[in-house]
């Protein structure tokens, strides 16, 4: 598990989030990644950067974070403003490099490294899954 290959699985589960029908999970994991790599002093904070999309129309900000080759954004917490200086805009012309790595491949380095678990999807109907269940509109022995 070098930085590169946590920062280009943070990147790919990142990129797949944006576009998520859920993207909860996927956020959790990049942002309890970036975390234990900043703990583990394999990624830095950098700055605070205005957000590109402010909620409500009120002026956010959030925190720019430098892991290998890559640059991430996470929201920020009290001590980063206390801490961190204001980069002021987001810088448009930068992008990360590319990456060819599957999702199911990032999803499953990076729950490797963290520890956690994705939640199991609940049934939307509410119904339990079992063997007894016998569907209303099954036909009966019988009927044609």
């Amino acid at each position: 598990m070098s930085v590169d290959n946590l920062s280009k699985a943070v990147f790919v589960v990142n990129k797949h989030a944006k576009t998520a029908p859920n993207p909860k999970f996927l956020y959790t994991l990049k942002k309890r990644a970036l975390e234990k790599l900043i703990s583990e002093d394999k990624a830095k904070k950098i700055g605070l950067h205005f957000s590109r999309n402010p909620n409500l129309s009120k002026q956010t900000s959030t925190v720019l974070i430098s892991c290998g080759s890559y640059l991430f954004h996470i929201l920020p917490v009290k001590e980063d403003f206390q801490n961190l200086p204001h980069l002021g805009s987001l810088e448009e012309q930068y992008r990360n490099p590319k990456t060819y790595l599957s999702l199911k491949q990032a999803k499953a380095l990076l729950m490797t490294y963290t520890g956690i678990k994705e939640p199991q999807p609940n049934n939307p109907f509410g119904l339990q899954a079992s063997k007894n269940y016998i569907s209303p509109f099954a036909k009966r022995p019988g009927e044609r």
